[in-house]
């Protein structure tokens, strides 16, 4: 391994400023990044992260609420057996602080801090075709130059511009689950209002609710929420998954998820009635992913099936909420079934039983402007000390996209994705030569296990470095045959599913103006990597590769 202090000073002790690798990010995927980078002989290696500590999403999310949506040992690193065996989670379903903690812990345990310059935030690169070079500036004003460029932004670290007019009017507090004050917020005795309800608001609004004096909800579009199903982690439980890593590895890298249990039966359309409620109500007790992506095979690809699971959710919400014609804005129609990232929740339905919350549907009274004591609709006007900003993000291209990349040419990366995001295995761009992105767009990213995903991005890219560096090789970059057909094909798959069906951010439908297409790879985990593989195997198969000072015609 190179040393920490090599990697940020040249040999005459001043600060060095070009290296082999640039990592953008110290989140899940910037933090394995730079342990993987750093182990190649010789390799220099710069993390630039914007935050001032280690985190990614886990720094900047900090609303009360937050945590993740798949279990605790799934949202792990696997490439340690030592750090998968030393570190116990606490819940089933981590909590923000916890994760933040974890990912202290893995940057402290294989010192990576000395590796990244923090508070520097990446607001240009530059693809200099005449060295070869990226060549990237911060917002402090610092430049730094690499021939490779490892983004490991994230798919989610990108939030929506706010669509209000009149929001910088408001007189009151302005929060953004995305950007949370670190020393929290004491909503005591308060008037607060909540825009959106979708994954952030459905965690948020329960706890919320709990403080504030008054709490009013702006809800757009009703979700499938079901339950979390959260927990203390059974310490026999834990024991059982620390004797078995090895093989719910292996089992969870081979499901399409994964994650390691994949139990669905082939169709909600050929069991009885009754077996196919038992079914739902097992899998909706479970909780988490399951009632989606572990009870029928077809839910998603069937309009059929997936009615029934639709219905069977609508009929828990009225079950769950008193007031009949509350129960009725909250139930989702007009979409199918897991065409959203399906919300997770806890105690959220009930929460509009409480008599200081009250709903809101913007669908039927339209959102004018925030003014300066609150919010107006089309049916009056609310007052409040508080109104927090739940409204999503700009989802996989948008993070990227913020780092304002000119490739070959100076293209700008936004030109070059004007009418849709163009990528190779969701990994590399042609015409942006050296630039790797880990869960970019048109890889599983949502759909399969991040921790898997930007352990095998590295490790890909580390191999395919070491691969360059024999063959005297400088640059690589996707041929646009390949391309075009790795489009072709995420929309294709696409388009066997119900998911174009839903207005989401998986289809860039979220956000006015940005082009409408699916921006996930649904052929699942095993059939990505297969193709990956092949590829690589056929020597880097789609993907042209040249020799120092040589561009692409």
């Amino acid at each position: 391994m190179v040393s920490s202090s090599t990697q940020l000073q040249n040999g005459h002790g001043t600060q060095q400023t070009d290296f082999d690798v640039i990592v953008v990010g110290a989140g899940f995927a910037g933090l394995y990044a730079m342990h993987k980078y750093r182990d190649i002989e010789g390799l220099s290696v710069l993390g630039l992260e914007a935050a001032s500590d280690v985190g990614g999403t886990w720094y900047w999310n900090r609303y009360p609420g937050a945590r993740c949506d798949v279990e605790s040992y799934t949202y792990s690193y696997s490439f340690d057996p030592e750090l998968m065996q030393e570190w116990s989670w606490s819940e089933r379903y981590a909590a923000q602080p916890e994760i933040l903690r974890y990912l202290n812990h893995v940057a402290d345990k294989f010192d990576l801090r000395p590796n990244f310059k923090f508070d520097r935030q990446v607001i240009a690169g530059t693809f200099d075709e005449e060295r070869n070079r990226w060549v990237i500036e911060t917002k402090n004003g610092e430049t730094y130059t690499a021939q490779f460029l490892h983004s490991g932004v994230g798919f989610l670290s990108a939030a929506k511009t706010p669509e209000f007019e009149g929001l910088d009017n408001f007189k009151g507090n302005v929060y953004t689950t995305s950007s949370w004050p670190h020393e929290g917020v004491d909503f005591t005795g308060r008037r607060v209002a909540v825009i959106g309800t979708g994954s952030s608001g459905i965690q948020l609004i329960p706890i919320v609710a709990q403080q504030a004096g008054a709490l009013t909800v702006f809800q757009r579009t009703p979700n499938y929420a079901t339950p979390l199903g959260n927990g203390v982690m059974d310490p026999e439980f834990e024991a059982q998954i620390k004797a078995n890593y090895d093989s719910l590895i292996e089992r969870a890298r081979k499901t399409w998820l994964g994650i390691p249990y994949d139990t669905s039966e082939p169709s909600a359309l050929e069991v009885s009635d009754e077996e196919r409620r038992a079914r739902f109500e097992e899998k909706y007790r479970q909780g988490g992913f399951r009632l989606v992506f572990d009870s029928y095979a077809d839910l998603v690809f069937n309009q059929e099936a997936n009615d029934h699971a639709a219905e069977f959710i609508r009929d828990k919400i009225r079950g769950r909420v008193e007031d009949p014609e509350v129960a009725e804005l909250l139930t989702p129609r007009g979409y199918p079934y897991g065409t959203k990232r399906p919300p997770l929740e806890t105690n959220y339905y009930e929460t509009y039983n409480r008599e200081n919350v009250t709903l809101i549907d913007l669908q039927t009274t339209p959102l004018e402007r925030i003014t300066e004591t609150g919010i107006k609709t089309s049916d009056g006007e609310f007052e409040f000390d508080d109104i927090i900003l739940a409204t999503g993000f700009d989802a996989l291209t948008g993070p990227v996209l913020r780092m304002n990349l000119r490739g070959r040419g100076g293209v700008p990366l936004a030109e070059y994705w004007e009418h849709g995001a163009r990528t190779y295995f969701g990994r590399m761009i042609r015409n942006f030569p050296n630039l790797v992105m880990a869960l970019g767009p048109q890889s599983p990213s949502a759909l399969y296990s991040i921790p898997f995903q930007v352990q095998d991005t590295a490790d890909w890219t580390a191999d395919l470095i070491r691969y360059m560096r024999a063959n005297g090789l400088e640059t690589i970059e996707p041929t646009a045959e390949a391309e075009d057909a790795w489009g072709a094909q995420t929309s294709e798959i696409a388009n066997f599913t119900l998911l174009p069906q839903a207005n989401s951010w998986y289809m860039g439908a979220n956000v006015p103006g940005k082009p409408r297409a699916c921006l996930v790879f649904l052929g699942g985990g095993p059939a990505y990597y297969e193709a990956i593989d092949k590829s690589t195997a056929n020597g880097y198969e789609g993907f042209e590769l040249q020799p120092a000072r040589q561009a692409v015609q």
